[in-house]
Order: structure tokens, then C-alpha cells, then sequence
């Protein structure tokens, strides 16, 4: 299988005009996006938010919206995943034994595989979890174009452009019920857990804290900080500045916080006050797990602020 056979295979596809296969590509995947979209953010809701808000917010607005964005990337979808995998599923068959919706399952489940590591060397996400995403969101689409095919073949059975979208948008809904539905009764039953984050010692916090652009936190002790382009609040706190912070260095002072574990109460965390009167006291929150503690702050709009990690140097002794 060459590049010459995949040009000439996409050419044959142009020339026959296959309507059928894009438009159900599209309409399937544009169906299965809002319980993707669900169940994108019932994991983040369990998981740290790291004090951002306006979730659940932004989260109605995009369902509000659905109508416009929904075949927008439902297109984009077949575009760069069913589409290409139909084409290579053609190819395959005429080399290899095996149903051609087989191959087109596999070689969507390849692409999605490969875009995944695209999104996770630019985002920063695990590269495991975002491949089977990707994976299994070429699933539906496949299948969906195999049914409307056939379907196509008998005009008594064929759906045509308006009851294809019209189907997309019904299994669209019993999806996002069935997912709705699943995540509430597993949060009532205890099967999926929300966050709690970790409780550290004085000696656990005691260490170096690494974040990005090289800030570093040294947390003796005895109470003694030292830190080097370490982001702290500015004294004017404006929301607006750019950036929302002040960036200090030097020694300072700290000790932890300990909030009380009440449902609507303030999570543990560090108080820094560096001195030579660079920014004001920051509070660092503790986040991450148990194995893999954090410290953070959003700096700047809670719905959409810049957030500062600091990880713990697991080799630097404090």
C-alpha cells in the first residue's frame, strides 16, 4: 500500500461522490459528541479543579449551543478520522482477508491513536487515556456508516440527507440520557469518588516545589522559605494586569494552613510571605494525590485565571 494508491483511492472517492458515507460520518459523529462532552466533565468535576469555577456554566451554554457547533465538528470528525479510515479499510481488503467494516474500525482506531499523540504533545495530557478516547470516539461513526449504507441500497429503508441528521439527533439524546444517567447513579452508589485532596504534614511539606519557567520553592523546617522566580500575588491584585502576578525572588517565610475538612470549607495549604515587601502573602493550596502532591494557585479571574503548579522535587533534599 502506497501513497500512489491512496491518491488514486481518494480520486475514485471525489468521482463517485459518495454523499452517503460523508454525510453519515458526520451525522454519527456529531451524535455521540454532547455524552463525550458529559462524560469529559463528570471527570473533572471528581477530579482537582484547582479553584477554577464557571464549569457547570460553560458546560449548559455548550449544550444551549449544540445546534451550531455540533455539525461543525461532527464534519471535522469525519473528516480527519472515519473518512480517511473508509479509504484504508478499501485499500486493505484488497490485500488482506476480512470484512471491510473491520478494517475500517481498525484503521480509525490507528487514527485516532495517532491524533492523540498529536493533542498530547501539545496539550500536555496523558498520552494512554487520550488515545482510547480518540479510539473508541471512531467506534460509533464506523458502524454508523456501515448502517447507512446499506440502508441506502433499498429505497425503502434509505434515510436521505434530512432523516439521517434527524436519526443523529435522537440517538444524540438517548446517548446523553443513558451517560446522565450512568454517572449520577454512580456518584449515589460510591463507584466514582469525588476529589479529596491530600493532607500533608509540616515534615511532607517540608522540600523543594518545582513549577514552570524555572519557579522553585525551598520549604525548610524551621518555617524559612527560599525561592526563586516564584509567582506570588501582586500588590494590586488586578485581575487584568499581564500577568496577573509578581514574580519574586529571594527568602521568606511560611507555614501551613490548615483548613477545616467541612463540605464548603478551605482546603489545606501553604501561607507565603516573602520578604523585601515583593507582592503580598500567597496562599499556596495543596492538591495532586497522595503519591503526587501539588501546590497551586489561579491567579487572576477564578473562571479564568493563570494557574502556577509546583510539583515536588523527589531528588533535591530540602
Amino acid at each position: 500500500m502506497g501513497w500512489g494508491d491512496i491518491r488514486r483511492e481518494l480520486g475514485r472517492a471525489r468521482r463517485a461522490g459518495d454523499s452517503v458515507a460523508v454525510n453519515a460520518a458526520a451525522a454519527v459523529g456529531a451524535a455521540q459528541l454532547p455524552a463525550a462532552l458529559l462524560i469529559w466533565y463528570v471527570g473533572a468535576a471528581t477530579g482537582d479543579d484547582h479553584g477554577a469555577g464557571g464549569g457547570a456554566f460553560a458546560l449548559v451554554c455548550l449544550f444551549l449551543l449544540a445546534p451550531l457547533w455540533m455539525p461543525f465538528l461532527g464534519l471535522l470528525h469525519a473528516c480527519v478520522q472515519t473518512l480517511p479510515a473508509a479509504v484504508l479499510a478499501r485499500l486493505t481488503v484488497r490485500r488482506a482477508r476480512g470484512p471491510e467494516w473491520a478494517w475500517h474500525l481498525a484503521w480509525a482506531a490507528v487514527l485516532g491513536v495517532v491524533w492523540a499523540g498529536a493533542v498530547a504533545v501539545a496539550s500536555g495530557l496523558p498520552f494512554a487515556a487520550t488515545a482510547a478516547a480518540f479510539a473508541a470516539l471512531g467506534v460509533l461513526p464506523v458502524l454508523g456508516v456501515a448502517y447507512f449504507r446499506r440502508s441506502s441500497r433499498s429505497r425503502e429503508r434509505a434515510w436521505g440527507c434530512t432523516g439521517t441528521w434527524i436519526l443523529s439527533a435522537g440517538v444524540s439524546f438517548v446517548l446523553f440520557v443513558v451517560v446522565f444517567g450512568g454517572a449520577v447513579l454512580a456518584t449515589e452508589t460510591g463507584i466514582v469518588e469525588e476529589y479529596e485532596p491530600p493532607e500533608l504534614s509540616t515534615g511532607q511539606l517540608a522540600g523543594v516545589w518545582r513549577g514552570e519557567d524555572g519557579a522553585v520553592l525551598r520549604l525548610h523546617p524551621g518555617g524559612r522559605a527560599e525561592l526563586t522566580a516564584l509567582p506570588t500575588v501582586s500588590e494590586d491584585d488586578d485581575w487584568l494586569a499581564d500577568p496577573p502576578y509578581t514574580v519574586c525572588e529571594g527568602t521568606g517565610a511560611w507555614e501551613p494552613v490548615r483548613g477545616d475538612k467541612g463540605e464548603d470549607a478551605d482546603r489545606d495549604g501553604v501561607g507565603l510571605r516573602v520578604d523585601g515587601g515583593c507582592g503580598t502573602p500567597t496562599f499556596w493550596t495543596i492538591g495532586g494525590t497522595e503519591r503526587e502532591p501539588e501546590l497551586f494557585v489561579l491567579f487572576g479571574d477564578p473562571d479564568a485565571g493563570d494557574l502556577r503548579i509546583l510539583t515536588r522535587d523527589r531528588v533535591t533534599a530540602p
